[in-house]
């Protein structure tokens, strides 16, 4: 399996102007971070978990020629907003693209992408393939994948183990039982916003205090504000077993 991570920053805290702070002004390409999302790549078959605004980038910097699927964490529009842009593996592949995602993230995806869904719709737009998920095991083009329901404040929130692999997003709460399906992982990543309290994110504290209770081999924080910190400063503060992920790192488990 091969998993390369497409963004690990958020639109939470980014300033929108000229900002001084040492991440917004670090030359170091791993504070550079676009939003989150991660490709992976395993038994002959590639996909993505979440297409945010910077999707089109993203998959341009990787050089990915072939996507077969799209599984969606949440319907927060910094995770949905790119999904548009599968249109040009809609040519190239020449097939429709399946979708895996909640019902109500499916809701929200049908209302901001209407025109993907219309009775007659405008020749190129994204041809979608929807597939409604519940909080049980599903394929995904043969590949079994086991979804993790967390909370992100009130808001339940899927995350994903696709074999020794689990991926974790915009949470701050998850019960005993969806920890359970995380146990044995060889690796985790997990969201990490900041390091004061958040309201609907695990602060640094938080994530590493899940990482040490679920006796994981090694574990990647992701979805990270520029108010944690910049990538080196960060790393200093790390156990061994942890990493800040960046943009770009990819892993082979």
């Amino acid at each position: 399996m091969k998993i390369a991570f497409l963004g690990t920053g958020t639109s939470q805290g980014v300033p929108v102007i000229a900002c001084e702070c040492s991440v917004c002004q670090s030359m170091d390409f791993r504070d550079k971070r676009l939003r989150s999302s991660v490709w992976i790549e395993t038994q002959g078959k590639s996909f993505v978990i979440d297409t945010g605004p910077d999707f089109r980038q993203q998959m341009l910097r990787i050089r990915s020629k072939e996507l077969h699927a799209v599984l969606f964490t949440h319907q927060h529009k910094d995770h949905i907003a790119g999904l548009d842009d599968v249109r040009a593996f809609n040519f190239q592949q020449q097939r429709d693209m399946p979708i895996f995602s909640s019902e109500a993230t499916l809701h929200r995806i049908r209302e901001e992408f209407y025109y993907s869904f219309s009775d007659n719709p405008y020749p190129g737009v994204p041809r979608l393939q929807p597939r409604v998920i519940t909080n049980a095991p599903f394929e995904c083009e043969g590949i079994l994948i086991t979804p993790i329901l967390v909370m992100h404040h009130k808001m339940p929130v899927f995350g994903f183990r696709i074999g020794d692999f689990t991926y974790i997003t915009d949470a701050n709460y998850i019960a005993a039982a969806e920890r359970d399906k995380i146990a044995g992982s060889r690796v985790l990543v997990v969201n990490a916003l900041q390091k004061d309290r958040h309201i609907s994110h695990f602060t640094l504290q938080q994530a590493l205090e899940l990482i040490d209770e679920l006796n994981v081999p090694a574990a990647y924080l992701t979805h990270i504000s520029h108010k944690l910190g910049t990538h080196a400063a960060v790393e200093k503060e790390l156990p061994p077993h942890v990493r800040l992920a960046y943009d770009g790192l990819t892993l082979q488990l």
